[in-house]
């Protein structure tokens, strides 16, 4: 699974934008946008949301689900659990 923010996250880490991120996922500008969009975990078709992160993956991205370890070294960023639950502080 991968949410909203974890996309636009992921996108300004790699400095791409989400024009670039269709073109190398194989898919229209309008879904990323939709997808980025969406409140939470992004919902679409499975093979669409695959080829995302897939794009993602090629582009140096290791997705890291909620209390998940990162598999490998690399620089990155995480929210801690009570600021994902409130944004606001």
């Amino acid at each position: 699974m991968i949410t909203a923010a974890q996309m636009r996250a992921a996108r300004a880490l790699t400095g791409i934008d989400q024009k670039t991120l269709a073109e190398r996922a194989g898919v229209s500008l309008p879904t990323i946008q939709r997808m980025e969009a969406s409140d939470g975990v992004v919902r679409g078709v499975v093979d669409t949301l695959m080829k995302v992160i897939q794009a993602l993956d090629d582009v140096g991205v290791e997705l890291i689900g909620e209390n998940r370890a990162s598999e490998r070294g690399g620089r990155g960023v995480r929210l801690k659990a009570a600021a994902a639950q409130n944004p606001q502080g």
